[in-house]
């Protein structure tokens, strides 16, 4: 296999790792961001119930859901942000894996080839080794 080819297929395998690597922290970070909505829901649904126990509470609520509101809404809007990330660096890295295996297909092809002419020079000795011999003996 030719040393360029080589240094292609280390090259584009380099770039797959990175890739998976920052794919992994997205998907990290989307973990979490959907944790903190799912923290935010549980606690206004915790806050709704001590509310309709505590008249005092009550009376702070629509404060307190419009807080709320404005927080869920800013780690939604992160959400998006995050899972448009996410949806680009798939497509980067789906376009990666693409150029590493056709990388890898010209060395085996490369590979083959040599092999295949390796194989005709060696049937041609035979070849003309056998001839030369029926030759030798007539």
């Amino acid at each position: 296999m030719a040393k360029w080819v080589k240094s292609l297929i280390r090259i584009s395998t380099f770039e797959v790792e990175t890739l998976q690597k920052t794919l992994a922290e997205v998907v990290t970070r989307r973990t979490h961001a959907e944790m903190k909505i799912a923290t935010l829901d549980a606690e206004f649904e915790l806050e709704t119930v001590r509310a309709k126990e505590d008249y005092s509470l009550q009376i702070h609520m629509p404060a307190y859901k419009k807080g709320w509101d404005a927080r869920r809404a800013q780690v939604a809007n992160d959400l998006n942000l995050i899972a448009h990330e996410e949806r680009g660096i798939r497509d980067q890295l789906t376009e990666a894996f693409e150029e590493l295996k056709k990388f890898e297909h010209v060395s085996e092809v490369t590979k083959l080839n040599r092999l295949r002419q390796e194989l005709a020079r060696e049937n041609a000795a035979m070849d003309e080794a056998a001839l030369r011999m029926s030759y030798s003996r007539a």
